[in-house]
């Protein structure tokens, strides 16, 4: 286990536990007791957890895992992902991307494609998620449209009236959202309305919308919805997606694209 799957999974077992204590945490990660403590330490340092005499307890009083520790989770799935929507664009077009784990794949996976190397612009790319502007930025084959906005530290996502009003001025052929939760009744949706509202907008404007999720996400709900089921197009998601929730989909007129 790398260092960096080990801080994701002490800052998962603080979330699902409130506190943690080091010999149990260094016994669940079949780690010394010593790198427990320097995990925590350098966790501390960057503000994600407050240092106890005998571990860890929560941040402040609310908490939500940073993008750059989430990269790592269904890592492989997420890749797959990633690869089969970029292979849905058709160069030239107008794509929005939203911000999350599986979104910025689909941005680096759109880099890496070799009909995508040149163009007067090979891809315009509007995208509310600073990070995904940043990572493009420097292929001046695309274009980038980076909304205003509210950053939020967790997302790296742009939020807000600002984002909205430039949103509300754009068209786009194809929208790229990511999710928390997609379901066959109650739709796509985030748990925060902020971004919801974004996503919601990015799907209005555009001819096409693509869902790209891991099949976790699948057939749950959350909190913010950000569009109806009618109005996605197309679904990519991992092989984990069970044949009775993927015939929900397509029942709904959604094409289900399982990697």
């Amino acid at each position: 286990m790398t260092r960096k799957e080990r801080w994701q999974t002490l800052l998962d077992l603080l979330v699902e536990r409130g506190e943690l204590e080091v010999e149990p945490a260094a016994e669940a990660l079949g780690v010394s007791a010593a790198t427990i403590r320097r995990d925590l330490d350098q966790l501390a340092e960057q503000q994600l957890l407050v240092r106890t005499r005998g571990g860890a307890v929560m941040h402040g009083v609310s908490y939500e895992l940073p993008l750059r520790y989430r990269t790592s989770r269904r890592a492989a799935e997420k890749q797959r992902i990633s690869e089969a929507v970029a292979a849905l664009v058709s160069p030239g077009e107008v794509i929005g991307l939203t911000g999350g784990t599986t979104t910025t794949e689909v941005a680096r996976a759109l880099a890496g494609r070799a009909d995508l190397s040149t163009g007067s612009p090979a891809l315009t790319v509007v995208t509310n998620a600073l990070n995904i502007a940043g990572e493009l930025v420097i292929r001046p084959q695309f274009k980038i449209v980076l909304t205003g906005g509210v950053a939020r530290p967790q997302s790296y996502e742009l939020t807000g009236p600002l984002a909205q009003g430039v949103l509300g001025q754009l068209t786009v052929d194809t929208s790229i959202i990511g999710v928390d939760a997609f379901d066959p009744v109650d739709g796509a949706a985030t748990r925060h309305e902020d971004e919801a509202a974004v996503n919601r907008l990015l799907c209005e404007r555009a001819r096409r919308v693509v869902i790209a999720a891991d099949s976790s996400k699948l057939g749950v709900r959350a909190f913010a919805r950000i569009c109806a089921t009618s109005a996605v197009d197309v679904l990519v998601t991992d092989t984990g997606l069970s044949a009775e929730v993927a015939e929900a989909f397509e029942a709904a007129d959604v094409q289900v694209l399982r990697v």
